[in-house]
């Protein structure tokens, strides 16, 4: 992660290593599978390609994970478009979810995939039993960037503060391009929101741990998502949910259950889910033990691998 956007010709290297590393091994061996994480658009897409391409000729068959979203941006450009349906042809595609089918129909079958939802590790240590806030706080983890949903934020907090509705909002993420920790805090307070909503920097690993554990609500307001751990981490720490449909949020948060739906870049659905979830603590309570239920039951890192081999096997069948 380090190295992103940085030391080119080491990456170049690296990837002449292991592309003939790997050739070796299929010339020396006989394959019944080839498993792939593979990435689905871009230039991770024309990295991976030639090795797709390789386990096709050498092995029995072939089995594409997909982890992210995104090739429907590809598929009519110029060279992606005669590519990318070859190399999606005669493989098995595993998604985490169908609700990401769309952004690959157009070059793979429906009768080619199969889902396996991820998982993500248990806590340390048990929870303690959750005690209500007098005052609700909602809690945001995610970096600070337009695409997850923080100006939607913010203006549903402005809304729900000009009802007279009392709340907090704790902001964990590290800055970006699109906000720094000023021109983040600039936005806060051109909202009348100093009081409100707090942003806390960066926090990683046991360091987050505070803010989960003193969260009433969790929010993911999100305009492009494939996969989002942290909902998985939320449901795991008995928190109701509120994000936007995008991505397999809906496969995860089960709408009225486990949590509250809204349409992506909608401030005011985002402000109504909030406030519904804000004035009925009993509503909380109970979408939040139904989350970690749901966590138990389908996200665990457990449920993961069981899922993951069953996928394999039927590849090979």
């Amino acid at each position: 992660m380090s190295e992103i956007g940085k030391k080119p010709l080491l990456k170049l290297w690296r990837f002449f290593i292991t592309y003939f590393s790997f050739i070796s091994k299929l010339l020396t061996h006989r394959y019944d599978l080839a498993y792939i994480a593979s990435t689905c658009y871009g230039i991770g897409f024309l990295k991976d390609m030639p090795f797709i391409g390789l386990c096709k000729l050498a092995c029995k068959k072939v089995v594409l994970h997909q982890h992210n979203q995104g090739a429907r941006y590809y598929t009519l450009r110029w060279g992606y478009r005669r590519l990318m349906p070859r190399v999606y042809k005669n493989v098995k595609v595993i998604l985490l979810s169908w609700n990401l089918y769309d952004d690959i129909k157009d070059i793979a079958s429906k009768d080619q995939i199969l889902i396996c939802p991820n998982g993500i590790e248990g806590l340390k240590s048990l929870c303690p039993p959750r005690t209500p806030n007098d005052i609700p706080k909602i809690f945001f983890l995610s970096n600070l960037l337009r695409e997850k949903g923080v100006i939607e934020l913010l203006e549903a907090a402005r809304q729900l503060k000009s009802e007279g509705v009392d709340f907090s909002i704790d902001m964990v993420g590290g800055e970006t391009a699109d906000f720094n920790s000023l021109t983040f805090q600039n936005e806060i307070e051109s909202r009348g929101l100093k009081n409100v909503v707090t942003y806390h920097g960066p926090k990683y690993g046991d360091d987050k741990e505070p803010f989960w554990q003193n969260a009433d609500i969790f929010v993911l307001p999100t305009l492009r998502e494939c996969f989002p751990l942290v909902v998985c981490e939320a449901m795991q720490h008995e928190l109701p949910c509120v994000a936007s449909y995008e991505g397999a949020i809906p496969d995860i948060i089960e709408e009225g259950v486990t949590g509250l739906l809204f349409e992506k870049g909608n401030a005011e659905e985002l402000a109504n889910c909030l406030r519904k979830l804000l004035q009925d603590s009993n509503l909380r309570s109970r979408m939040g033990k139904a989350g970690y239920e749901r966590y138990q039951a389908n996200l665990t890192i457990d449920a993961y691998e069981k899922k993951v081999v069953e996928c394999v096997k039927e590849c090979l069948i």
